[in-house]
């Protein structure tokens, strides 16, 4: 039986280790921290958008940017920083922002939801995902312009019978009960129907606690990577601060810690961290918290009911690798909350968190092989790791068995060029 290393023990490694040892593999996790999930997978928005994809990159993208740099409370801020990974993928990023682009990258990613979403199903049917708060209430998209409305409600009719549905402010407030008590005059919203949420976190937990219990796992080992033995150009261990350890494979999904290991080898992957902030904040019997998954468009923050708590999900903030919370972003954060639903949570009462979603300048992640033969990479899902996260892992074990991916991988595999 071959044996597949694994580096990162959040949502995407976990993902692949279960994908892998169902598949026959032995496998072995290695995770730096005590826990698993304690990085972005810890307290992320818990939205799972298989079927609304929007990549970050598109046309009138660098225009909006400038706005929202003006804007003290915008969802974007940028430090510049003399660090060649920051400018390289900002290059890119604004190459990337043109509709055809777009285009092409929304359609990957929807494929990949698809395959995700089934392939998460199949792993809920076996694991009590409801523990995880795991719901399907679909996905409410608001607008606060017309301008904005009216476009997207334009793609909405141009894809006829596809899952979203546009909606006017009567019928938002239909479907989310909840935006009776919102001061914002919303000019509509595009629903899309059987859209998830869940605590990844929690996932995380129950897909530790599986594979612990797995024929095929050989464990967890708590361990700080630091680079790859290789022989001929073929992975033959990792290199780790407690020895090495062997293997016949190893896939890289450590987050943005990927790319600092991938260049120890000589692979320069194009990923940059998008910090985002989230706050988790009580819910009473008093307040009114969305029922449905809500993302308000403008101001790019969305609200996740999770169980008894509300997530509010927001920021791109392009400062490197900072992880500390920053107490003007999260006041920022606050003050959009009691201005868009300030009945939903205890928002003052709210447990805040921050961390660094790694992302590729298009808005796809790199999937499949790597240049060093018997390195598999699992990386740059940006904010849609959870999304993507079954889908991802279904790829990397059929490819590692020697089988063809369940869907085309053009744009989704490491541009070497």
């Amino acid at each position: 039986m071959k044996t597949v290393v694994v580096i990162g023990g959040g949502i995407i490694g976990l993902t692949t280790a279960w994908s892998l040892v169902e598949a026959g593999f032995n496998v072995r996790v290695i995770e730096r921290s005590k826990t698993p999930a304690t990085g972005a997978s810890h307290a992320n928005g818990g939205q799972l958008s298989y079927r609304y994809v929007s990549p970050l990159a598109d046309q009138g993208v660098p225009l909006k940017a400038l706005k929202w740099l003006l804007d003290r409370d915008g969802p974007l801020r940028w430090r510049p920083e003399a660090d060649a990974h920051q400018w390289r993928w900002l290059a890119s990023f604004l190459a990337h922002c043109r509709a055809p682009v777009n285009r092409q990258t929304t359609a990957r990613l929807l494929a990949l939801g698809a395959l995700s979403q089934a392939a998460c199903a199949e792993f809920g049917a076996r694991l009590p995902l409801a523990e995880a708060h795991w719901r399907a209430p679909g996905k409410l998209v608001l607008y606060r312009h017309q301008k904005d409305f009216d476009h997207a409600r334009a793609r909405v009719e141009r894809q006829a019978e596809g899952p979203e549905q546009a909606l006017g402010p009567h019928d938002c407030r239909r479907v989310e009960p909840a935006l009776a008590h919102s001061p914002v005059a919303w000019a509509g919203g595009i629903f899309t129907e059987g859209e998830a949420v869940a605590d990844c976190h929690a996932v995380c937990l129950q897909l530790a606690s599986a594979l612990a219990q797995h024929p095929n796992f050989d464990g967890f080992v708590q361990a700080e990577v630091t680079g790859f033995q290789l022989q001929q150009r073929q992975a033959r261990a990792v290199l780790t601060d407690q020895g090495p350890i062997g293997g016949d494979a190893f896939v890289l999904a450590a987050g943005i810690g990927s790319r600092p290991l991938a260049e120890s080898v000589g692979i320069r992957l194009p990923l940059y961290p998008l910090k985002g902030y989230s706050l988790s904040a009580p819910i009473a019997a008093h307040h009114h918290p969305p029922e449905v998954s809500v993302t308000d468009f403008e101001k790019k923050v969305l609200y996740t009911r999770i169980g008894r708590q509300l997530r509010v999900a927001a920021m791109v903030d392009l400062v490197g690798l900072h992880e500390e919370i920053d107490p003007q972003r999260l006041a920022a954060l606050q003050r959009a909350v009691h201005a868009t639903l300030p009945d939903a949570a205890d928002y003052e009462q709210a447990e805040p968190w921050s961390g660094l979603r790694p992302a590729t300048p298009a808005g796809a992640p790199i999937l499949g092989a790597s240049p060093i033969e018997g390195l598999w990479l699992n990386v740059g899902h940006g904010a849609l790791g959870f999304t993507f996260s079954f889908g991802s892992a279904r790829i990397l074990s059929r490819l590692i068995a020697g089988q063809p991916s369940p869907l085309p991988l053009d744009g989704l595999q490491l541009q070497t060029a």
